[in-house]
Parts: C-alpha cells; structure tokens; sequence
C-alpha cells in the first residue's frame, strides 16, 4: 500500500491513510462517513488533543450529540478509525517491512535488529497520538486484543520467527526456540517504545544510544556462543 508520492506506508502518517480508506468503504452510513472524515481531518491538521468533538461535529455537519450516539467517546471514535484500518494493513504493512529490512543479504541479526528499530522508532514519532490510544485499549480493552493480537502474530510474529531461524541456520544464534525468542524480542522492542511513546520515559536519551542499549540488551540473550 502505497500513499501519495509513492512513500511506504510504513514511513508516513496513518491519519492520512485512513483518510483515503474512509472515503471508499461502502459500509459507511453517510453521517458516519462524515464523521469519520471530519475527525480524520481535524485530527491530522491540529492533532488528537486539539480537535474537541464540537469541532468534529461542526465539520461534519451533525449534532455533537451523534457522535456520541454513534461512537460513546472520541477514543472510541479514534479506535473505530484504526481497529478496520489495521486489520487491512498489517499484512501488508509487515510484507514491506520485512522485505526492506531483509534487501540486503549480507546483514547480520544486530544488523536487522537495529534497523528494525529505526525504522519503528520513525514510525512511531509520526504516530505518537495513536500509539497512545491503542495502548491504552489494549490495557483496558478486551475486544481490542482479540480482534488485533492474532494479525499481529500471524503478519508480523510468523515473520519475525523465520527472521530468527534464517540467522540461526547462519549460527548467529542461539539454538532456543525460535518462538520463544520472537516472543522475547517483541517484549523488549515493544516495551521500550511503550515507556518512551505513553509514559515519557527516557524522553531526553540519545535516540541511537537507546537504540544501541536495546541491541545489546537482546544480542546478550539470543547471540550464540
């Protein structure tokens, strides 16, 4: 999936993307549509924080009163925006992730793993707001986890374990289950960017020295020796 420009989809704001779903999804009521469009818009133009559901409403032409009829809350609003979105994406999202990082047949595993996390790292500043909201429903909200965790470990989890075995066969690795340390790795990665992304933590650390520290940390678990 490609955005205007011909940029990745992994390198530029969701927002827009969703934005440009939204305008062709047949299943849309029309308020809704409008809706979802308005707060889409605003969201991209003055961010989540700054957009109050008065001004989605005005923009799309309804009573503020239906979109909470329609959605509870502006969270809930924003979730009904990415929940859709990420299951059509991540399949995708994850193939051209995993390609660019694999394009080079020489690299070794802290190779991959370092620019696994640049590449995130940007991702993720260009979608802090929405980082953060999905966290938190993942926290509090069980149907979130179930109807994204099996798209995560099918697209990006499944991937993520042959990664670990190709490099194995090579003997960079350890021999422990490659699905036990997928899983490891995903928890490092994961929660490093969780803690700097919605707690605020390590905010004013060298981004490649955090970057270089999380290599380490993983390197040390996983190196065969």
């Amino acid at each position: 999936m490609r955005c205007k420009g011909g940029e990745n989809l992994l390198k530029y704001n969701l927002l827009e993307a969703m934005k440009e779903q939204t305008k062709t999804d047949a299943k849309l009521t029309d308020k809704k549509q409008k809706i979802m469009e308005a707060a889409i818009s605003l969201f991209a133009e003055k961010g989540y924080g700054n957009t109050p559901t008065s001004e989605i409403a005005k923009a799309a032409g309804v009573a503020e009163g239906t979109i909470f009829r329609h959605f509870g809350t502006k969270d809930h609003l924003l979730v009904s925006l990415i929940v859709p979105f990420l299951k059509d994406s991540i399949p995708l999202m994850a193939e051209e992730l995993f390609q660019k990082l694999l394009s080079n047949h020489d690299l070794r595993f802290e190779d991959f793993l370092r620019n696994l996390l640049r590449d995130r790292l940007l991702f993720l500043k260009q979608n802090k707001e929405i980082f953060q909201i999905i966290v938190k429903e993942f926290f509090y909200n069980e149907e979130i986890r179930h109807e994204l965790i099996p798209y995560f470990a099918e697209n990006i989890g499944s991937r993520l374990v042959q990664v670990i075995r190709t490099f194995q066969e090579r003997g960079e690795l350890s021999d422990q289950p490659a699905e036990t340390m997928a899983r490891h790795i995903f928890f490092s990665i994961g929660g490093t960017f969780i803690f700097k992304f919605v707690f605020g933590l390590n905010g004013s650390q060298d981004e490649e020295a955090e970057i270089e520290s999380v290599v380490r940390f993983v390197m040390d678990g996983v190196r065969n020796r």
